[in-house]
């Protein structure tokens, strides 16, 4: 009899002592509906080193976890809970560490109860279809991103035929102009540049002497552009001897002239007054007028020659900086739209799939 009452009071101070505990647990509410929220309170005694992990919990959901509150020496840690499945579910006892020791609460048996739904009162709606969201800037961004890419490609690619179609053109026509019309055309752009008259003598002496050496080699198939100008002399001299070409010897003397002078202001620095350079730009045009191959000759070589068909082979010029940048710039624009159009592409996808819904 004695151990029973002693039993009895061991019980009755363990109980004690668990309700008087540092840390407490309590609901508003035991009995809920489904969905239906309920609000679970910790309390816990004292405010420095408490640690509340976070909260477990067995057939019932948490919807929020509210602010913690400190009231004087005391905290409270509230909870919104709901249950989604009727029956009785356990909140079972939560953790707390209070100074590096540990506490637990007390579980609380939460009773879940279904709706009960008349069916029979209960008015029925058909199944409505699909509503189909209105189009925005989004759903086109991908398209946008191909068609600016396409345009960017073929306007690079014009740009570039067009272009390297003129400088042909540009250059067929200069091909196209005889020995004479070329030194001609060369000497209105020597004028244009007006090189004399901003202190470049020596830069005009070379442009004008160059200019009558390319009409020499090319109309009278004399030697001159690697030639010194008193070996250029001699050679005009000998086919003048030889009738292969029609010159006087006053022009062949102006040349030499004009070709000395422009000797002493490339090498010897020599700078000639404003008259002199014009006689002598003037003298570069008599020669070019008045030294002509022989038409007698130049029949004889035309039947004993056979005409040769000349094909030049297109120049293949290296791509410049700009057109790498263009078309690296090209290229990672399309892995972007490609990228892009398919990452947007995939949840569309995914979405035409059939939903499989699990059937209780």
């Amino acid at each position: 009899m004695k151990n029973l009452l002693l039993y009895i009071v061991l019980l009755l101070s363990i109980q004690a002592i668990s309700q008087t505990g540092p840390v407490q647990a309590e609901v508003d509410t035991t009995n809920i509906r489904i969905g239906e929220q309920f609000q679970y309170k910790l309390s816990i005694d004292g405010t420095e080193n408490v640690i509340i992990p976070r909260l477990e919990l067995n057939g019932l959901e948490m919807v929020d976890s509210l602010k913690l509150d400190t009231l004087k020496n005391k905290l409270v840690q509230k909870y919104i809970l709901t249950g989604f499945d009727s029956g009785s579910f356990y909140i079972p006892r939560q953790q707390i560490f209070i100074r590096n020791q540990t506490f637990f609460t007390d579980s609380l048996l939460i009773n879940v109860a279904t709706v009960p739904v008349d069916t029979t009162q209960v008015k029925m709606f058909a199944i409505k279809g699909i509503k189909s969201e209105p189009l925005r800037f989004s759903d086109y961004k991908h398209i946008i991103f191909w068609i600016l890419a396409i345009l960017l490609l073929v306007g690079s690619i014009l740009y570039f035929a067009l272009k390297r179609t003129n400088d042909d053109e540009i250059q067929t026509s200069e091909q196209l102009l005889s020995p004479y019309q070329e030194a001609l055309k060369n000497l209105k752009v020597l004028d244009g540049k007006l090189l004399w008259q901003n202190n470049q003598i020596k830069e005009h002496y070379s442009e004008l002497t160059h200019i009558i050496r390319n009409f020499i080699e090319r109309e009278l198939h004399v030697p001159a552009l690697e030639t010194t100008s008193d070996g250029l002399i001699e050679s005009l001299t000998d086919f003048k001897d030889s009738n292969s070409i029609i010159a006087e010897k006053e022009t062949i003397d102006k040349l030499n002239g004009l070709l000395k002078q422009a000797d002493l202001v490339k090498f010897a620095k020599s700078k000639p007054l404003a008259h002199e350079i014009e006689a002598d730009r003037n003298i570069a045009k008599y020669v070019i007028d008045n030294l002509k191959p022989n038409s007698v000759d130049t029949e004889t070589t035309e039947v004993d020659l056979e005409p040769v068909i000349i094909v030049e082979k297109p120049i293949v010029k290296k791509p410049s900086i700009l057109v790498k940048i263009i078309t690296i710039a090209v290229l990672l624009l399309i892995v972007t739209a490609i990228i892009y159009s398919v990452s947007k592409t995939a949840p569309e996808l995914n979405s035409l799939k059939p939903k499989v819904t699990n059937v209780q």
